[in-house]
């Protein structure tokens, strides 16, 4: 399955367009033309069928819409791309040039990847606190800017879509009830708190209610403050009944049929095994078991302890993991104290990585990137951080950091945060895919999870070959984050093919790794409710550092780091078995 680039984050009849798109392709670099004709076809009805994630690419055709998420759309969404396999079954690869050639492997892959994740409905279970229908209104407004009276136009019917996606999840979750397909029960109360947030704030308190109305020679006299009315409008008598429905049903309906503590994996719903096992190779692009995974894992982690072991003697005078764990959890002096001071560092080790990249790099990104706190509505349920993408022609990539309850946030990650969400990592990987002019569309913003954030854990270690650490107590943050990466592939095939409740994982990781409880906590929810995806990083990374140890061993002198870096990074973000192809041949062809 290829993940949406930067979305870290719920399917129609083709729709007039409003607007031209921003980034139009007058050049297409696909030579085969059958081929050229598929991928156009469905990169078409990829954005109409999701046009939030459209206007996030800067295509403002659809920006009046919201996401069709009806049974009746996804059923025919599989239907649709039954036909797009079937026509990319009829292309003889042998006619096709190179990059042809791996355009339709990795598109053909993608197809029957989410064939097979298709058995797992996750529409029917998969609601947890990154992704529900009240994430979807309080994103909106951080969507689209508002220049023109006709982009206020198209969000005000944009929020008027929302009470039947509102409905639409309703049934899809009420669907799943009927064949034994639910979200565990503390997900869904965790929605339910993050509803009873919103609800208990007036709808001019929505980030909804106040998206980015920019000034413009094209707004009426009253400066747009018509919209702004008929946006509170639009939010008062149509989202917040929506919303009011939906914790309704949540609560009465949902929340007592849902899975309880000890049934919280895959392991517990219909066509489990066959679920998991699409779900796994879709985020790594491998066919590993899980307990495969699960053994790397462990076998990841002995190596990890074993450098703790030495930073841990040089920073704190022992080498017992437990004590190490304990110092750096429980030692205030190393928490940040205010919002401010959290924010601050990740801008200052931006800079630091930003200064560093040519040296280590041939080829970087136009996009330039800037940090931005976790909006306010979502910081508490959510990760330490993400990264979004530019939007081609309009806006630069973000990394946002979460600056919710700074006391717990720990210093000594700080660093290895920011390298892993921005630069040398998501950032300058994606932001280059995006402008690869050689590439079709769907390979510039579409990308193989494992790649996407395998690449982004490799770079925290190429972070210390840069010089960027600041200390060795720096080091040990990446160390703590490898070793995060590590628990991973064991705790999340223990939750859905092993049967470990939520208490054991949160156990193994507090044991494993030196992570803040709030943190576990949060990252135990989220393997519950995204299985597999979790595998991607260690498993990516895993890959990359293999690959680069086989090239320095082949080409010795010849080696050159930047230019292996090129070779990652110059074809997007491929499947592991393309990635490990492209590398192979370029150290035939001697670096």
């Amino acid at each position: 399955m290829l993940l949406l680039l930067g979305a870290l984050a719920c399917v129609h009849p083709l729709p007039t367009p409003q607007s031209p798109v921003s980034d139009v392709r007058t050049d297409d670099p696909v030579a085969d033309p059958t081929l050229r004709a598929l991928l156009r076809d469905q990169w078409e009805a990829t954005m109409a069928r999701q046009p939030v994630w459209a206007t996030r690419l800067g295509d403002h055709r659809y920006d009046d819409r919201l996401d069709d998420i009806s049974a009746a759309a996804l059923a025919a969404d599989r239907i649709a791309r039954r036909g797009y396999r079937a026509r990319a079954e009829a292309i003889d690869p042998a006619r096709l040039s190179p990059i042809d050639r791996v355009s339709l492997e990795l598109f053909l892959g993608e197809l029957i990847s989410n064939e097979a994740v298709d058995a797992c409905h996750m529409e029917q279970w998969g609601l947890s606190a990154r992704s529900n229908a009240l994430i979807v209104l309080l994103d909106l407004g951080d969507v689209m800017p508002i220049r023109t009276p006709e982009e206020g136009a198209a969000y005000l019917a944009r929020l008027g879509a929302y009470p039947a996606l509102v409905d639409a999840e309703i049934a899809n979750l009420r669907a799943g009830i009927a064949s034994g397909r639910t979200p565990d029960r503390a997900s869904v109360t965790i929605v339910l708190a993050q509803l009873d947030a919103a609800l208990e704030r007036p709808v001019d308190a929505w980030p909804a209610a106040a998206p980015g109305v920019e000034e413009h020679a094209e707004w009426p006299a009253d400066g747009g403050k018509r919209f702004e009315r008929d946006v509170l409008a639009t939010l008062a008598d149509g989202a917040r009944p929506a919303l009011l429905r939906y914790r309704t049903f949540l609560a009465t309906t949902l929340h007592p049929a849902a899975r309880g503590e000890d049934r919280a994996g895959v392991w517990a719903l219909p066509d489990s095994a066959g679920c998991y096992a699409a779900l796994a190779a879709s985020h790594t692009s491998l066919d590993l078991g899980p307990a495969e995974i699960h053994a790397i894992g462990l076998a990841e982690l002995e190596s990890i302890h074993a450098e703790m072991r030495v930073l841990g003697k040089r920073l704190f005078d022992t080498e017992d993991i437990p004590t190490i764990f304990a110092r750096l959890r429980d030692d205030p002096a190393l928490r940040f104290t205010t919002a401010e001071e959290v924010e601050a560092k990740a801008a200052a080790a931006l800079e630091a990585a930003r200064l560093r990249i040519p040296a280590f790099f041939g080829r970087l990104p136009v996009a330039s990137c800037g940090v931005r706190r976790v909006p306010d509505h979502e910081a508490p349920y959510t990760t330490i951080a993400y990264y979004r993408q530019p939007v081609p022609g309009e806006q630069d990539g973000y990394y946002y950091v979460n600056v919710y309850a700074p006391e717990t946030r720990p210093r000594f990650e700080a660093e290895v945060l920011a390298f892993h969400e921005s630069i040398p990592g998501h950032h300058l990987q994606i932001a280059i895919a995006q402008e690869l002019p050689a590439l079709p569309e769907f390979r510039r913003h579409l990308g193989t999870t494992a790649f996407v954030e395998g690449w982004a854990l490799y770079t925290e270690r190429l972070a210390d070959e840069m010089g960027l650490y600041t200390g060795d107590l720096d080091r040990l943050g990446m160390l703590s984050f490898d070793s995060w990466r590590a628990s991973r592939l064991v705790v999340d095939t223990g939750i859905h093919t092993m049967k470990w409740d939520r208490t054991r994982a949160e156990r193994f990781l507090f044991e494993n790794t030196p992570l803040a409880k709030n943190n576990i906590t949060n990252e135990v929810d989220r393997y519950i409710t995204w299985p597999g995806q979790a595998l991607a990083y260690k498993l990516g990374q895993i890959e990359i550092r293999a690959l680069r140890e086989e090239a320095e061993a082949a080409l010795g002198a010849r080696f050159s780091l930047p230019a292996f870096h090129d070779v990652v990074l110059d074809q997007g973000a491929v499947s592991l078995p393309v990635l490990r192809r492209q590398v192979r041949a370029w150290i035939v062809s001697g670096g």
